[in-house]
């Protein structure tokens, strides 16, 4: 306080000069053309110099205010942005099960044929070996002519519905 009081002995505080700082700061060119936030008024027979100090240090509370107030804006923004994608990426969930069931149900479809195929290859082979036999019993047997009969050989599949003549 010693400091402070020291400076206006020596060079005195001209409160004119003062103002007329403050006032070529301000957009406007008087005090009065500054309105001072709804929340404070001027408490009477306050000094100047104390008013405009409560003046600047409540511009200074009322821009950070605002600056505050102005990141709740961007939060809010920031929130329903993220509350947009979140829905994109239940979105994409969705689709990715969608396609992970018609990946699964496809390689069910795929399975089951080769699973078919690999039976109706086994059938083939079998009727194949069967019609071979048959073929070789009707060449070496007393008649070359002679068809035998399929209840004889017990074929089954394919090879019981073809007959030696089909064959030749």
């Amino acid at each position: 306080m010693a400091s402070v009081e020291q400076l206006h002995r020596r060079q005195g505080v001209n409160l004119v000069q003062l103002e007329a700082d403050i006032a070529s700061i301000r957009s406007g060119s008087s005090l009065a053309s500054i309105a001072l936030p709804d929340y404070v008024e001027h408490t009477e027979g306050v000094t100047r110099v104390g008013a405009l100090s409560a003046e600047a240090v409540i511009r200074d509370y009322e821009s950070a205010a605002k600056e505050i107030e102005a990141m709740g804006t961007e939060l809010i923004d920031a929130a329903q942005k993220c509350e947009e994608l979140t829905a994109q990426v239940h979105d994409a969930i969705a689709f990715m099960r969608e396609t992970a069931a018609g990946y699964r149900e496809e390689g069910r479809k795929i399975f089951k044929r080769i699973e078919e195929c690999a039976l109706f290859t086994e059938d083939v082979r079998k009727t194949c070996e069967q019609v071979k036999r048959r073929m070789a019993e009707v060449s070496v047997g007393p008649s070359s002519d002679e068809e035998l009969a399929p209840q004889d050989l017990e074929l089954t599949g394919i090879a019981a519905k073809v007959t030696l003549s089909e064959i030749r």
